[in-house]
């Protein structure tokens, strides 16, 4: 996605060629010219300057009142008149180090010797660090240009004096906190022509905007980031005089200004207007036609506004200089041939259309022949590329990403100039051997996630030698490249994952220099890794990426790296945990075969936020330096050998959204720091050795909690009341301890288990690689394991849609609290092996989703209520070994069970036992003569008008619905968008039902 505010070569830039060149003449070819000296007076007052200064990174080094550096013309950021020798600029603005990663400046303060500079037109002192700005800057008459942007004050005060510089043509405070209110100052400036007070707080000039575009020389005018207030609205409706025919650049980028009012007002300027940036902010409904009469529109930007639909008015084609078109991030849903077929065709040359719902298949886009950059992905592009291009193209970068594109790739070599091309994320198929030969000049490559095929040697790669981003990942390619192959490329970027490569580790990556990004994860790699690749590569690296092969063999110490994202996860490495590079931010190395304890941890700093441990043989004491790990937002320890208390440090974690730990051997009460990690959203410590009591402050400090284990352990005492506080809460397990007392009444507050789920996973995304290679995320989607139907299940995909209660396996006595049944969002409630009870409650059948049922091995007593035959969902049901009475109630779904569900209850009676009722007696256990026969009548009233109406309605039925979607688009997608969502309620409720199956397999 291009850079929006990089529009056009600026007004300025042209305005200050002539000052470029004096810098030139002075400062570079000073040597073959007559020498220039500068006035002594002004060199005087330049070391007065420098003396209120603080120059503590030795920028003014050159300014030096001694025989060999008294001519000041020589100094850095002097600029002197080559005739008469007078100072004209003075450019001291900070300079950024890359040593340092920071910027270098001046502070102090702004001395009044600068008005000894009399022919001063260029004054730049941006990014320094000042106490204030000075009144006497409105003094220095022959200013043109005055850049004070990027600077850090210690008053906010702008003067008014600043309105006497008559003469100024550029006034940039872009980014420096200064307090505008009073802008009647401003309207002085006659000669003004760029003015950009972007970033800068404005919410109190509310005359601001009308009196900056009254300006009658103005040409430029940038408010980005402004916070212009809300009442600027009543300055749009002002009458519009003075406007200077020059007005060319108007940017209002991030204002939240409403459509209603800026459209209007923008469309009296005049029609001078060539650039206009409204992105970020709040315009609503379709793109006005009236954008069609700005003739000389050369850039248009209404990205990132999120509320406008339909597509592009026709009006567009009268743009005949238009060149850019942004707008990402909106809702158009027009199709993309009606959509190019609004736009001229002759100038346009970027054009961006991210992250809408644009739909239809890819028209040949060769007939833009300016066309350079073109931005579709994420959309609802469908159909497959056009059978042929019919022109050559300039075409730079292509961005088709995320869309729903299929079929095979044409011949793309009329794109010969491309440099990006992405097509992740789509459904296309067939090979990639001819694009990959064609493209001589691509650069970045992205095929990811679709569903190419065949073979890729390094022949494929011969002409690609400016190649540096590659991801060809999960895909059914198969590359078969020779171990000494060496490149023609140098790569940034190399993700392979799911690629078939070959069985040993690839030592052609030994030849690549630059590698930033390395993903080799699940290619079924096997052997260990050669320690050229611990030595050489890794020290370059910001992600690594070897998961989900069988690599094995130990891993070295890499602190000579600094790589932010490591993932060993999925082999076989073994021996001790490695020190892994201090800046680390994500350490995945999961289910492998690391032992020992853990005390390398503590040689990582504040930025990880993502360590994975889980499923190795690592033991000993957990160390206690979590408070050096502000940033943690994941942390899985699961499935080791960890042993002695949960250290009180870990209550430092105040960002920690998921901790599990579970699987170990941790002993001790839960300690009360932990109350200080308020954001956990999953909590699991099952199957340790923790004991107590169950603490009060769970529920009153983690108000975000949705997962909650502390099953198996020696947890005892009371489930406390204040858990009905955790309002989000949807999976409680807190089964195989040695709780007792009763179930509290509040249970009904548990809110979270109240409603269905609509997001199939829990976790977050911030997945993949940024193509830019300025973001590296991870995914990641929690898992949990529960005891379903008899056996344990891990749950990832679905973890979401999973609602469940477990307090199975304690002391709980009393009865079941009928405020159970207002947790209508359950699918799964256990509370066996305990000592409850009373009767089941008797509107159980209110929870409709519930598919797993155990009360067995109570004390529970009277009769199975008749609304549990309402579960139509229910896939397991376990009422055995408990004291209840009665007929079980008729219904298809409660004879479907076994005898088992019901065995251990002596005067239970009726199908499917074998116990009679009372006035059964016929031998038909349990069924009556009367039913019979009634099943034999079943059929008679089956006629021809039957069917005939069967037909009828199957017809009106079918049209009603498939010919509301053919003719709605809205009603097509609303559809569509509802089949998502019961496909992914489907996928749990298969799982979940599928242990029906299972449990009456004969074993």
């Amino acid at each position: 996605m291009p850079n929006s505010r990089v529009l056009m070569v600026s007004y300025d830039m042209i305005l200050y060629l002539p000052l470029i060149f004096i810098f030139i003449n002075t400062n570079l070819v000073s040597g073959i010219i007559p020498e220039t000296r500068c006035v002594d007076h002004e060199r005087i007052a330049l070391l007065q300057f420098k003396k209120a200064l603080v120059d503590d990174h030795a920028l003014l080094n050159s300014w030096k009142n001694s025989t060999n550096a008294c001519d000041c013309c020589r100094w850095r950021g002097v600029g002197c008149n080559n005739s008469t020798g007078q100072v004209i600029a003075l450019d001291l603005s900070g300079i950024w180090s890359d040593q340092e990663d920071q910027k270098l400046g001046l502070s102090g303060e702004i001395d009044s010797s600068l008005l000894s500079l009399s022919s001063l037109t260029y004054l730049d002192l941006s990014g320094n660090n000042f106490t204030r700005i000075p009144e006497f800057i409105g003094s220095l008459k022959s200013l043109h240009h005055l850049n004070l942007s990027g600077v850090e004050l210690t008053s906010p005060k702008i003067p008014h004096q600043l309105g006497n510089l008559s003469n100024l043509q550029t006034l940039d405070l872009e980014g420096t906190p200064v307090f505008i209110k009073d802008t009647h100052w401003l309207s002085s400036l006659s000669s003004l022509k760029y003015l950009d007070l972007s970033n800068i707080y404005l919410s109190y000039s509310v005359s601001l905007l009308n009196t900056a575009i009254k300006l009658p020389s103005l040409v430029e005018l940038r408010l980005r980031n402004s916070f212009l207030p809300v009442n600027t609205a009543n300055s749009f409706l002002d009458p519009l005089t003075n406007l200077s025919n020059s007005f060319y650049v108007l940017d209002l980028h991030n204002n939240d200004l409403p459509s209603d009012t800026i459209y209007p007002w923008l469309f009296n300027f005049s029609r001078s207007l060539s650039v206009v940036n409204l992105s970020v902010n709040k315009l609503l409904g379709t793109i006005p036609d009236a954008f069609g009469t700005f003739r000389n529109l050369k850039t248009l930007d209404l990205g990132f506004n999120n509320g406008l639909k339909g597509g592009i008015p026709s009006s567009f084609r009268n743009l005949s200089h238009l060149r850019r078109l942004l707008l990402y991030r909106n809702d158009l849903d027009q199709d993309l041939p009606s959509l190019f077929s609004n736009l001229h065709v002759r100038s346009l040359q970027v054009l961006g259309l991210s992250w809408n719902r644009i739909s239809g298949s890819l028209p040949d886009f060769t007939t833009f022949s300016a066309l350079t950059e073109l931005y579709l992905d994420n959309n609802r592009l469908n159909g497959s590329f056009p059978r042929k291009f019919q022109e050559n193209s300039s075409l730079l970068i292509l961005h088709l990403w995320s869309n729903r594109i299929n079929g095979l790739l044409p011949d793309l070599s009329v794109f010969g100039s491309l440099s990006e091309l992405y097509l992740d994320n789509n459904l296309l198929q067939g090979t990639l051997g001819g694009l990959l030969g064609s493209l001589f000049k691509l650069k970045s490559l992205d095929a990811s996630y679709n569903f190419f095929q065949g073979t890729i040697t390094e022949q494929h790669f011969v002409n690609l030698s400016r190649l540096v981003y590659l991801d060809l990942s999960h895909n059914s390619l198969a590359l078969n490249l020779s171990p000494d192959w060496s490149p023609p490329f140098q790569l940034g970027t190399i993700s392979l994952s799911s690629c078939k490569l070959r069985s040993s580790f690839p030592t052609w990556l030994k030849t690549q220099k630059n590698l930033v990004v390395l993903d080799i994860s699940d290619n079924g790699i096997n052997g260990t890794v050669p320690n050229w690749f611990w030595e050489s590569v890794i020290p370059h690296l910001q992600y690594l990426n070897l998961s989900s092969n069988e690599i094995y063999g130990t891993v070295p110490d890499l602190v000579s790296g600094e790589i932010p994202l490591i993932d060993l996860g999925s082999n076989s490495f073994s021996g001790s945990l490695p020190l892994f590079p201090a800046n680390t931010a994500v350490l995945i190395v999961s289910d492998n075969m690391f032992s020992g304890p853990v005390s390398s941890l503590c040689h990582l700093t504040t930025t990880l936020s993502f360590l994975d441990l889980s499923n190795n043989k690592l033991s000993g004491k957990l160390p206690n330096c979590w408070n050096s790990y502000e940033q943690l937002f994941i942390l899985n320890l699961e499935n080791n050998e960890f042993t002695g208390e949960i250290p009180d440090s870990i209550g430092a974690l105040r960002s920690v959204f998921m901790m599990s730990m579970r699987g170990n051997r941790l002993t001790g009460e839960l300690p009360s720091f932990l109350r200080n990690c308020t954001d956990l959203g999953l909590l699991d410590l099952g199957e340790n050795m923790l004991s107590g009591k169950i603490p009060e402050w769970i529920g009153e400090s983690f108000w975000m909690l949705r997962v909650l284990s502390l099953s198996s352990n020696r947890f005892h005492g009371a489930i406390p009341a204040s858990l009905c506080m955790l309002k989000k809460i949807q999976i409680l397990d807190l089964s195989v301890n040695i709780i007792s007392g009763t179930i509290p009444k509040c249970v009904n507050n548990l809110s979270g288990m109240s409603t269905g789920r609509t997001y199939a996973t829990i976790g977050f995304d911030e997945s993949g690689l940024d193509h830019s290679q300025r973001f590296i995320g991870y995914r990641t989607m929690f898992k949990e394991t529960l005891q379903w139907k008899g056996r344990q299940s891990e749950y990832r995909n679905t973890l979401g849609l999973v609602v469940s209660l477990d307090l199975s396996s304690n002391r709980l006595t009393g009865e079941i609290p009928d405020q159970i049944t207002s947790l209508l969002g359950l699918v799964a409630v256990n509370l066996s092996r305990n000592s409850l009870t009373g009767p089941i409650p008797e509107h159980v059948g209110l929870l409709r989703w519930l598919d797993f049922l155990d009360l067995s091995r109570n004390h529970l007593a009277g009769g199975v209520p008749l609304s549990l035959s309402q579960l139509s969902n229910l896939g397991m049901l376990d009422l055995s070994f408990n004291n209840l009475s009665g007929r079980i109630p008729k219904s298809t779904q409660l004879q479907s069970f076994d005898m088992s569900s019901y065995t251990g209850n002596p005067t239970l009676c009726g199908v499917p036992l074998l116990n009679e009722c009372p006035g059964d007696g016929d031998g038909t256990r349990g069924g009556r003569q009367e039913d019979i026969e009634e099943v034999e009548d079943d059929g008679k009233w089956i006629s021809n008008g039957f069917y005939v109406s069967i037909v009828v309605g199957f017809v009106f039925g079918f049209w009603g619905l498939c010919g509301s979607l053919l003719v709605s688009d809205s009603w097509r997608h609303g559809y569509f968008e509802f089949l998502s969502m019961v496909k992914d309620k489907t996928i749990v409720t298969v799982e979940l039902n599928f242990a029906r199956l299972y449990r009456r397999t004969p074993t």
